[in-house]
């Protein structure tokens, strides 16, 4: 193993599972970037929000989950000047009810991103 950190995600291998399930039906769904195609999308704050979005929906797909049934994210800013930008799309993407979120500004996110998520699922009562 190498102490070198990749300088791009299609180089990357992290030790840690990207989708986790609790026996009590919550899913668990590791940090999600705009990435796309090996890399960060082009175009900013709402490009990456989108395919970060889209890269979330994936990954309840995997788990036989879809957005409504997230009940926490996570949000974190490279800077909080792209909030309000971030809130858009986020709001026409996520159905009501919305999750339980917090947003925060962070120092630096792997590879230049300006947006990371994670969140947390609940699969339906039986």
């Amino acid at each position: 193993m190498t102490n070198v950190a990749p300088t791009s995600p299609s180089q990357a291998r992290h030790p840690y599972s990207p989708v986790r399930t609790t026996e009590a039906g919550l899913v668990y769904i590791s940090g999600q970037l705009g990435i796309d195609n090996g890399g960060i999308v082009d175009g900013g704050i709402v490009h990456e929000t989108r395919q970060a979005l889209a890269n979330l929906q994936g990954k309840l797909a995997t788990a036989g989950l879809e957005l409504r049934h997230l009940v926490k994210v996570t949000v974190y800013l490279a800077s909080m000047d792209d909030r309000n930008a971030m809130d858009e799309i986020y709001q026409e993407t996520l159905p009501e009810p919305l999750p339980a979120r917090t947003c925060i500004a962070v120092a630096e996110l792997p590879y230049r991103a300006r947006i990371e998520l994670d969140a947390i699922a609940a699969r339906d009562e039986a």
